[in-house]
């Protein structure tokens, strides 16, 4: 029996001007793309179907995809072509040809000196919350209330005056909860833009895992130290109330 020619596996390709590759970020992570670089204009191809036509790529902006037949490029539901094939382009891949860099910033809201910028990016994926950051003044009425054996299950540590709660279940407080990701703890529904970042963070900031980094949304981070939580208990917590003023 002939093959059905419509079942022909579909070759993808996207242009961006060169202008927008910051934007490049959300897809660095897909290590099937290839990418190269013109004077004004970056080329990608190797995409999957569902890659083609996901939300990561309809969100970048300035961005067109084609699709490839007989070397030439058609955009989606086009009966003609819009360009022919680009020849002599130096193809990588993109998670090779995206060189991920560390800026130094002195934004984060803590106070702490020395900084990186990296991006956090809202994401459907659903992640169990392992910490919580609760200011004390809003919590320190109800903490009487708890009963012991809730208490007993978490670490706790001070940072100004909120307390870091970590783990689980989490204490029905209100306050801003985290996920972790290779020692990060990450804002529940945010994840790093560049995916596979989390680890060269860590290598870079906190080799030893010392520490937990704690970020907030704004791509600003606290560093804890682990030795600094120590086990929740009513009595610790009063103690350390006394010792601090907190309104």
């Amino acid at each position: 029996m002939a093959k059905d020619p419509s079942e022909h596996i579909k070759e993808f390709w996207a242009e961006l001007p060169r202008a927008d590759e910051d934007v490049l970020g959300s897809v660095r992570d897909w290590k099937n793309i290839q990418i190269a670089r013109e004077e004004e204009v970056i080329w990608m191809k190797g995409f999957t179907g569902e890659q083609a036509v996901s939300p990561e790529i309809q969100q970048l902006p300035n961005c067109l995809m084609y699709e490839l037949r007989e070397g030439l490029l058609f955009r989606k539901n086009a009966l003609v072509p819009s360009k022919k094939v680009r020849t002599a382009l130096l193809w990588m891949p993109i998670d090779q040809a995206l060189r991920l860099t560390f800026p130094i910033s002195n934004n984060n809201f803590f106070g702490i000196d020395e900084k990186i910028t990296v991006r956090l990016k809202p994401t459907e994926e659903v992640q169990p919350a392992v910490a919580l950051l609760s200011s004390v003044a809003e919590i320190k009425d109800l903490m009487i209330t708890l009963p012991k054996f809730k208490l007993e299950r978490m670490d706790w540590t001070v940072i100004n005056s909120k307390a870091l709660f970590l783990g689980t279940p989490l204490l029905s407080f209100p306050g801003r909860t985290y996920w972790t990701k290779d020692g990060h703890l990450l804002p529940s529904g945010f994840d790093f833009e560049f995916k596979n970042v989390s680890v060269l963070l860590q290598k870079k900031y906190n080799e030893a895992l010392s520490q937990w980094l704690v970020w907030n949304e704004d791509g600003t981070y606290i560093s804890v130290h682990k030795n600094d939580f120590r086990k929740l208990s009513v009595s610790s917590f009063r103690l350390t109330e006394k010792s601090q003023e907190w309104s």
